[in-house]
């Protein structure tokens, strides 16, 4: 039986917590189509387990959050003109859900079309919302399958975000080094709207143009682009904040896909967390081949660890294993 200092102390966290929460927005942004796992439509919208989609898990994630601590945490959602009107229609199915959700596009050059600006322009695009005073970005422990993303360094003495794409070909072997960069740029930001604002308005947030070498119809394209990340390096006071790995779970392929929906993952109020079962706290690397129709398993060990499989040791068809008394 709980004594009642105890159950006041909890009354109190949770009255605590509940004023935190009442000034917090959740922002995602949903301007991406998944093409590199061949989708046409929102990648928000790709099912990941037990038939939820990513938005799904986003609104179970904070329906879950209200109803335990009687907040009102709304979720808004940066669209890009290819993800805008498909958006409008797909949050029509949450029409009975106990959150707000709010729907924005991104910004255009001029009256003659949109452009794909990446998600620099998340901040003029926010110019007239905002109640936080501080913007802090979020790192995690770095593996050797964080490639396509970026890092936080110290430059002219202030934090800034280094992306791969900005690193010269002399030096990507560097950049990718788990040793060399420690490191990795989760892509959370906890933000101060009034500081955006602040900023905005002053036209000093200088955001750094990012070229992202890509394929299109066969046809080799640069595409130009800003990372809402960068702007760290104008905001005062910004720290990063390292984070566990539980909660960096990024898909950005199909093979990132197959690993969260496998049972190396669970589902728990809308949030893909480790299978407890799991013994081994790392992951398989997944690399499937062109269509799918190939595939293999890389097996990776950390600089100085040796990792040596028997002589007819089969391991096809596993998703993980241990070495256990010499043997695989």
């Amino acid at each position: 039986m709980r004594s009642p200092s105890a159950s006041s102390a909890a009354n109190s966290d949770i009255e605590a917590t509940k004023k935190l929460l009442d000034k917090l927005a959740v922002l995602k942004l949903n301007g991406g189509l998944g093409t590199t796992m061949g989708c046409t439509g929102p990648k928000s919208v790709i099912e990941v387990r037990s038939g939820f989609t990513f938005l799904d898990l986003i609104v179970i994630q904070i329906e879950s959050l209200n109803k335990k601590y009687g907040s009102n945490v709304p979720l808004l959602l940066m669209n890009s003109f290819n993800t805008h009107e498909d958006t409008l229609k797909i949050v029509e199915k949450y029409a009975n859900s106990s959150i707000e959700i709010h729907t924005f596009n991104q910004g255009k050059t001029d009256k003659d079309g949109w452009y794909p600006p990446g998600h620099g322009d998340i901040f003029p695009s926010l110019m007239n919302s905002g109640k936080l005073d501080l913007l802090f970005s979020q790192v995690t422990p770095k593996t050797l399958a964080d490639v396509k993303g970026g890092t936080l360094i110290s430059y002219e003495g202030r934090v800034q975000l280094l992306e791969i794409a900005q690193v010269p070909d002399a030096h990507v072997n560097e950049f990718k080094s788990i040793e060399k960069l420690k490191i990795f740029n989760t892509n959370n930001l906890c933000v101060n709207l009034k500081a955006i604002k602040r900023l905005v308005e002053a036209d000093a947030l200088k955001m750094e143009i990012i070229p992202n070498p890509k394929e299109v119809d066969g046809v080799k394209v640069l595409q130009l682009e800003t990372a809402a990340g960068a702007a760290i390096r104008f905001f005062d006071h910004a720290i990063g904040i390292n984070v566990p790995r539980s909660r960096f779970l990024p898909v950005k392929a199909t093979s990132d896909l197959q690993l969260v929906q496998s049972d190396l993952y669970t589902l728990v109020d809308g949030f893909v967390t480790r299978n407890s079962a799991r013994t081994n706290p790392s992951n398989p690397s997944i690399k499937l081949g062109p269509e799918f129709k190939k595939g293999k398993v890389t097996i990776t060990a950390k600089p100085g660890v040796k990792l040596e499989i028997p002589d007819g040791a089969v391991i096809e068809n596993k998703d993980n294993f241990e070495k256990e008394k010499g043997q695989l």
